[in-house]
């Protein structure tokens, strides 16, 4: 741009033009160079080899909802299955604030002490409303992630019920084919049905605390009948004697439960995860369930049923995300929800119309399925 001071009227006074706008960005620096997409194959020799960096990857994929990472996801799993099921799987669960995350700690430190290696699949609750997770344990397990022997993975819940993440099932092949002897599954504790997580685990462990009220608010038939063990935490101080009280009452409740289909009685302990006091003892309890479980065959028998009920599982979720992706059906889902909230249709014709009209769109499509094949 030409400066009206440097016109010749101006004798002695010269303007320079000044320096050009500088690009925002750096014109030196590299591209980001794009991460190579690994083969199955790749995936598979890095995960038996017990490569983390590879583990992340993998799991990350078991995770992704993009239909292309799926299909690579499900064949790496397939590909691991014959070197899985060689580890204990537990389940702990728990009301939030109980101290799963700092009991998990030293239990997997004591875990550790004894060999092996450790895989904790810690899941985080999802927000109903943004779906974000903070994705925070691995700063509650501070002892525990600095072991190398340790793999700690935060997966959002994504709302699924008993706030077990959706491919939490497919990450412990995973972990298991990389060499985790032991996986641990840290549930939401919601309150809510934890048969998610009971349906994949072997043993299932329930915290409870003393000292927070009536204790008996925490004896609750369905999530009792699936425990195979109960540790009262915080059993330290003069929380001591409440803790024994809470133990006491939970032992006389287990009594009025019809057996086991294990056969197990499940056991009553308590134990300190702040301080590590008792920890020995409620993982020795953990080892007496898996000797006895394993001697009368009803290990082996769990494993699989889990499997089946996984597989239908697995069913339900693609018939009913099939149903969704319809363009057609999500339309008229929008026309009977307006039709039920003017209560000029009822809810159950309003399903059955839908549903009708998303089996004649299968028949257009080629498929046999018509309206009583799905239940």
């Amino acid at each position: 741009m030409e400066h009206p001071e440097n016109d010749t009227s101006y004798k002695g006074l010269q303007v320079n033009s000044g320096v050009t706008s500088q690009p925002i960005t750096n014109p030196y620096r590299r591209p980001a160079r794009r991460r190579r997409q690994l083969t199955p194959g790749e995936y598979v020799e890095g995960i038996i080899k017990g490569d983390v960096s590879i583990l992340g990857q993998a799991v990350t994929l078991v995770e992704s909802t993009a239909d292309q990472h799926q299909i690579l996801a499900q064949e790496v799993i397939e590909k691991c299955l014959p070197y899985s099921g060689n580890s204990r799987r537990i389940g702990i669960t728990g009301v939030p604030g109980a101290g799963k995350s700092t009991s998990i700690d030293v239990f997997g430190l004591h875990v550790l002490k004894q060999g092996g290696k450790l895989a904790v699949l810690a899941i985080d609750p999802s927000s109903e409303r943004t779906k974000g997770s903070i994705l925070g344990d691995k700063t509650r397990m501070e002892k525990l992630s600095q072991n190398q022997s340790a793999f700690i993975r935060p997966s959002p819940s994504a709302g699924s019920l008993g706030g077990v993440a959706r491919k939490t099932r497919e990450t412990i092949v995973l972990c298991e084919a990389a060499g985790y002897n032991n996986i641990f599954v840290e549930t939401v504790g919601v309150g809510q049905s934890e048969t998610a997580v009971h349906s994949m685990v072997d043993f299932f462990l329930l915290i409870q605390l003393a000292g927070t009220g009536d204790e008996l608010q925490g004896i609750k038939r369905g999530i009792m009948e699936m425990a195979d063990g109960i540790a009262i935490n915080k059993a330290d101080g003069d929380n001591i004697e409440r803790a024994n009280l809470a133990a006491a009452q939970f032992r006389n409740a287990l009594h009025l439960f019809p057996p086991t289909p294990s056969k197990w009685r499940p056991e009553v302990m308590t134990y300190s995860g702040y301080f590590e006091l008792g920890i020995d003892k409620v993982w020795d309890m953990i080892d007496r369930y898996f000797d006895y479980v394993k001697g009368n065959g009803y290990f082996e028998r769990k494993r699989n049923e889990q499997a089946k009920y996984w597989m239908v599982e697995s069913i339900n979720e693609e018939l009913r995300n099939n149903f969704y992706r319809q363009p057609e059906i999500r339309a008229l889902l929008e026309q009977k929800e307006m039709r039920v909230l003017n209560n000029e249709q009822s809810s159950f014709t309003a399903a059955h119309d839908v549903l009708t009209r998303y089996f004649e769109i299968l028949k257009s499509q080629g498929s046999p399925l018509k309206p009583g094949d799905i239940r």
